[in-house]
């Protein structure tokens, strides 16, 4: 983690703890285009499932921002999946969406690009 900046060192923290707090599959972070952050872990139930890329996008959006510069996804899959690519190319931010996928502990493996400047 020592090579992320203080902000995205941040979003580790938060997607970690909030993936803890409920034990959920994943936890994710995103900071958006005015520097706000948001944190949601996997919501699984039966009549709604959202990885947590959705869940915190879907704040995101609700709480009024306008687009999202970058996100760490913590949990098991290591690697960004299709839909939740897509889904933060949608909500990207101009220079697109800088993310940082790493396991539970919060090391992260991979970093890339979505949106405008990545995909």
């Amino acid at each position: 983690m020592s090579d992320l900046s203080a902000e995205d060192q941040k979003l580790v923290t938060l997607a970690r703890a909030t993936r803890a707090r409920i034990q959920a599959t994943e936890g994710a972070a995103v900071r958006d285009t005015d520097g706000r952050t948001y944190a949601a872990a996997t919501v699984d139930l039966p009549s709604l499932r959202l990885t947590a890329v959705q869940a915190v996008v879907a704040m995101a959006v609700a709480s009024g921002s306008t687009g999202v510069d970058a996100c760490v996804v913590l949990g098991d899959a290591g690697d960004l999946t299709e839909p939740d690519s897509a889904v933060l190319a949608d909500f990207a931010g101009a220079a697109g969406v800088v993310v940082h996928v790493g396991d539970a502990r919060g090391t992260i493996g991979a970093t890339t690009t979505a949106g405008p400047g990545g995909r």
